[in-house]
């Protein structure tokens, strides 16, 4: 049986090689996700949506990549003294922590915004 999804699979130049980019295996973007480019501003805005009246701050728009975010969440989570998590790029903080976080974002050369009410 032929293979259908066909492509080069290893080359003398390159190395290894990915079949679905077609790029080696080191420069492989098939699993990479892509965040969308924002317009360069961080909001920082509060939810109960979901949370049985508990409200997050929610942190969007900072233009790092996943690893970076983690880290930097982590950063955030300690100066507040609380706990939060990084889903699909949101940063989220336990608690009312807007008036916290909005200096801390200012001092990384960020523009920010507090967003909603």
């Amino acid at each position: 049986m032929k293979n259908r999804s066909g492509g080069l699979v290893f080359s003398t130049e390159q190395g290894r090689m990915c079949p679905g980019c077609r790029q080696p295996v080191d420069d492989c973007i098939c699993g990479v996700p892509s965040r969308p480019a924002g317009d360069g501003v961080v909001r920082v805005s509060r939810e109960t949506k979901g949370r049985k009246g508990k409200g997050v701050t929610l942190v969007t728009g900072i233009p790092l990549d996943e690893k970076e975010l983690k880290a930097f969440a982590k950063i955030l989570k300690a100066k507040c003294g609380t706990g939060g998590t990084v889903k699909e790029g949101v940063v989220e903080i336990q608690g009312d922590q807007r008036d916290v976080l909005v200096p801390l974002l200012k001092e990384k050369g960020w523009e920010v915004k507090k967003a909603g009410g």
